[in-house]
């Protein structure tokens, strides 16, 4: 700390920082992460809302069938999605690395699994539909294969960011505490 009346440093042209505190880097690192996790968890809400949205609409008959059709058997178990993301949410604010790790291994579960399952699911509708132009489900005027596999192609890169950022987050807290109990 500097005092206003009294002996100044020498030297204080700049050159004096070497010796200031700084912040460790795995806790740099943590903070980012934690940002982008946060931001991929916003996405993937959204298309949990969506995918939502389209089961409720078409289970209560909102609007008629021709305008939003019945979902695929995939998007059942990709409601369950929203385990993942409250772990998640959970896990960041205090570093809970239990809470982190369940969430990885749902994500894999509730939010992949079911993905690949629909990849496959609507692959002989979307043949069909290229093969022959015919498609016999719509969303707002729009191939309802056609419209699901774009909120997959979003899905699973959103699923795919938040697990890399999460083991990444998972490998710097477990450096953290390795470092505290080597002390």
């Amino acid at each position: 700390m500097t005092s206003r009346a009294g002996v100044r440093a020498a030297v204080t042209n700049g050159s004096d920082f070497k010796n200031r505190e700084r912040i460790a880097p795995h806790y740099q690192m943590s903070a980012s992460l934690k940002a982008e996790i946060r931001k991929l968890n916003v996405v993937q809400l959204l298309i949990w809302l969506l995918v939502a949205a389209q089961v409720t609409v078409s289970h209560f008959d909102l609007v008629s069938h021709d305008t939003v059709s019945m979902p695929y058997q995939w998007e059942y178990p990709y409601l369950l999605s929203f385990l993942p993301l409250l772990f998640s949410s959970l896990s960041l604010p205090k570093n809970n690395i239990s809470y982190l790790v369940i969430s990885m291994i749902s994500a894999g579960l509730f939010s992949v699994a079911p993905l690949i399952y629909g990849g496959m699911e609507m692959f002989p509708v979307a043949q069909q539909l290229y093969r022959h132009g015919k498609a016999y489900r719509f969303i707002f005027g729009f191939s309802a294969v056609t419209v699901m596999y774009l909120i997959m192609v979003v899905a699973v890169q959103v699923h795919a960011w938040q697990l890399y950022y999460m083991k990444k987050l998972l490998d710097s807290w477990f450096d953290a505490t390795q470092e505290k109990k080597k002390k």
